[in-house]
């Protein structure tokens, strides 16, 4: 048979879309065409697979040979493509048998020597694979990756005479089987950070919720710490948030680590990072900083010092939760649900406020140095706590206060009650459900109405508000919203409290 088809994925964003690699042998002068939208990388199989044939002593045909790539439209990208087109050659020319590529998906490069080199996005491509309930042939590095997609039938290989060998039914691969639970070392403890008892109860609160937070104080009271040990408090991740969040961080160019299974990722780009860094893009979109924190944590650490045009890109997915990345040739949607955290000085030389009397800063330059965040971001934050200098004593001592364990129990608690009650954590709570989850009782509702009065919140801090006093309640396992929590929740208003 000088025609044959074999089945592989292409990347969109988070999709794979299937993509049949049609070779065609026919007679004429001996030539190698791939059609179908090729990009560099895809042009240059023709002397991997080349090459790769002949070191595995198979048969090159000096006919001429046609790839298509179906479907046209679609550019295609990266060398995935050259096991399927290695495959399809010796199909079409009969040097190994048809009938089982029709029940398989195929995708690795090859290095010359018919070897299988890793691939980006096979967790994508594992997850829609399985979905249409075909087996994924894919390098052994790739395979443990995708794996864990519980249903997918992933079959590790190391090279392409393994391959053959399987499809020839002569050495059949053996299936890989799912990782377990990450095996990293695990967060650093809340416990290690020396007072600041305030800031880890709005860091438990944050966790409990869901909610953004800003933490604002001098150099060196233990905002980049208390930030690091966020995750470490956040409930366990469910299997399909494990499994988004995996998929999304293969996409990247450093892959996704297996020993960071069901680990929550933390991101803390350098302020320096473009708004393409942040949310996405390219020729080919890629996901950007906020996608890659899905289901986890991004730290903005000096989040003045980021340009303020970049720090803008982060209002609508902070409301939404998705990212639209569109450009002139493509367009490419990323989901972008993660808990954002903020640290910054309070004045440019950082020590306003500080006991050490050393800020020289003036009015005007504390207020250019805050103004390089905008207003409609800072509404969209949902707690603004101040971190002080620590005391010396406190310093000078042992560092005491609860561990992470202890937290995260009353964190994943609270969140279990959200689920059950609304279906959702706090923080993704539409303004009707506010209405219908959050009403204060009658005290509160005064307290709440005089604070609006005097700080002159806007309708979203409002909501804001009643969502974090939700989550206060929650965790004092209080299904009443009462005065004393809608007084704590306005307290994690620094800038509308600040004069």
């Amino acid at each position: 048979m000088s025609l044959a088809v074999v089945y592989s994925r292409a990347l969109a964003g988070v999709e794979a879309p299937l993509v049949s690699v049609e070779s065609h042998l026919a007679n004429g002068l001996p030539s190698f065409t791939i059609v179908g939208l090729p990009e560099t990388e895809v042009k240059e199989a023709k002397d991997r697979v080349r090459a790769a044939l002949q070191n595995a002593r198979f048969e090159f045909p000096a006919r001429r040979i046609t790839v298509n790539l179906a479907p046209a439209d679609l550019p295609k990208e990266s060398g995935r493509f050259d096991l399927p087109i290695a495959l399809g050659i010796l199909a079409a020319s009969g040097q190994i048998p048809t009938e089982p590529l029709g029940s398989c998906e195929f995708a690795g490069e090859l290095a010359l020597t018919g070897e299988l080199r890793p691939i980006r996005g096979a967790l994508a491509m594992a997850l829609r694979a399985s979905r249409e309930g075909r087996a994924f042939v894919l390098p052994e590095t790739s395979a443990r990756e995708a794996a864990l997609v519980e249903r997918a039938m992933v079959y590790p290989a190391r090279s392409l005479l393994e391959v053959c060998a399987h499809l020839a039914g002569r050495a059949p691969l053996t299936r890989c089987r799912g990782a377990q639970a990450g095996s990293l070392s695990p967060y650093p403890d809340v416990q290690d950070v020396k007072g600041q008892a305030y800031a880890k109860r709005a860091l438990e609160v944050a966790a409990a919720g869901g909610h953004s937070l800003v933490m604002i104080g001098p150099p060196g009271t233990g905002k980049t710490m208390l930030a690091e040990r966020l995750p470490g408090i956040l409930p366990p991740m469910t299997q399909d948030e494990a499994l988004t969040s995996a998929a999304i961080q293969s996409l990247g160019t450093a892959g996704f680590e297996i020993a960071r299974w069901r680990q929550r990722p933390f991101r803390a780009p350098h302020h320096t990072a473009s708004a393409v860094a942040l949310v996405g893009g390219g020729s080919h979109p890629r996901p950007g900083e906020i996608s890659m924190a899905m289901h986890g944590v991004l730290f903005l650490d000096e989040l003045p010092e980021f340009d303020r045009k970049v720090l803008e890109v982060l209002r609508e997915p902070l409301e939404s939760g998705r990212i639209s990345v569109s450009r002139a040739a493509r367009q490419a949607e990323f989901p972008a649900s993660f808990q954002l955290v903020a640290a910054m000085n309070p004045c440019p030389c950082g020590y306003l406020g500080h006991s050490n009397g050393r800020c020289r800063c003036t009015p005007d330059q504390v207020a250019r140095y805050r103004g390089r965040i905008s207003g409609p971001l800072l509404d969209r934050i949902d707690l603004q706590v101040e971190v002080p200098a620590v005391p010396q004593e406190e310093l000078a001592h042992k560092a005491q206060g609860e561990s992470s364990a202890v937290i995260r129990e009353r964190v994943a608690a609270a969140r279990t009650l959200q689920l059950a009650r609304q279906g959702k954590p706090n923080f993704a709570l539409s303004s009707r459900e506010v209405d219908r989850y959050c009403a204060p009782d009658a005290r509160g509702a005064t307290v709440l109405k005089q604070a609006i009065a005097r700080l002159g919140l806007s309708a979203r801090a409002y909501h804001r508000i009643l969502k974090v006093a939700r989550t206060i309640a929650d965790l004092a396992g209080e299904k009443a919203l009462a005065a004393a929590h809608v007084a704590e929740a306005i307290q994690y208003r620094h800038f509308e409290r600040a004069p």
